[in-house]
């Protein structure tokens, strides 16, 4: 199928337990270590290139249209599955975590968006509700470089230190050599369906991101039924999939048992 990749460990040709969505500027390729470290503890994960993005060669479209095409990719499966967003990923399975064949949400610095709110909107709203300071830190959208059809690409060094500020060079010049653009209005966008209102969900707040800030993240978290905090940058998926493999596996050996409290509503 177009737009899916992925790799299998033990139980070859088995259905897979996890599904992975990338966010903005990134495609499928960047679970490449986190699916590895998922097969070493047996557990089948897929991640999907968004349309346009990675190695899907069709147009880049909207939110809509990325929730759109993940439910399409979980209609294919038999689930049940955890399904993981990451960054602006986590706007995308907040439409599309309602299928039937989702067990347990996942958001990996995700956008964890309400009714009536984009990405920028959480953005910013919550930026000024909560007092957050960027003070010291390199803001992400200085490195906007605008393309064709209002998309965006990031400059390399405002990628390489918002990013990947804590991996090492090579993993860094790897992924930012692989950074396409992304459409804004996917950004502006607000979701048709929200899924942790439903589905139980974790949250993963990433407490040295230089992208999303960590205050955001941790307000975003209070959505969520649990969460955890891990010492990393944007991308754990590379710079510690280990950790990351680590709760999907977990989550996995029990997709339908959810985890105990109340999210907020």
């Amino acid at each position: 199928m177009a737009g899916m990749t992925g790799k299998s460990s033990a139980l070859p040709g088995g259905p897979p337990a996890v599904v992975l969505v990338h966010g903005a500027w990134h495609g499928a390729w960047c679970w490449g270590p986190a699916i590895a470290a998922l097969a070493a503890a047996g557990v089948t994960a897929l991640a999907v290139d968004l349309p346009g993005h990675g190695d899907d060669p069709r147009p880049m479209g909207d939110l809509h249209g990325d929730a759109a095409h993940v439910s399409s990719v979980l209609d294919s499966l038999n689930g049940p599955v955890v399904l993981v967003g990451h960054a602006y990923g986590g706007a995308v399975i907040t439409e599309a975590g309602s299928h039937p064949a989702v067990a347990h949400l996942v958001y990996l610095s995700g956008m964890a968006l309400d009714d009536g709110e984009s990405c920028s909107d959480a953005a910013s709203d919550e930026a000024v509700v909560a007092g957050i300071s960027h003070a010291g830190r390199t803001e992400l959208a200085a490195g906007f470089v605008t393309g064709p059809g209002d998309t965006v690409t990031l400059d390399p060094d405002v990628a390489r230190a918002c990013l990947y500020h804590d991996c090492d060079r090579a993993t860094a010049d790897w992924a930012i050599a692989r950074l396409g653009p992304q459409p804004l209005i996917s950004l502006r966008q607000q979701p048709w369906a929200v899924a942790w209102r439903t589905k139980p969900s974790t949250y993963v707040v990433c407490a040295n991101d230089q992208a999303i800030h960590p205050v955001l993240q941790r307000i975003l978290a209070r959505r969520c039924i649990a969460a955890v905090e891990w010492p990393t940058g944007h991308a754990p998926f590379l710079s510690r999939p280990d950790l990351l493999a680590g709760l999907l596996a977990g989550l996995a050996a029990r997709p339908g048992a959810g985890c105990a409290g109340t999210p907020e509503r």
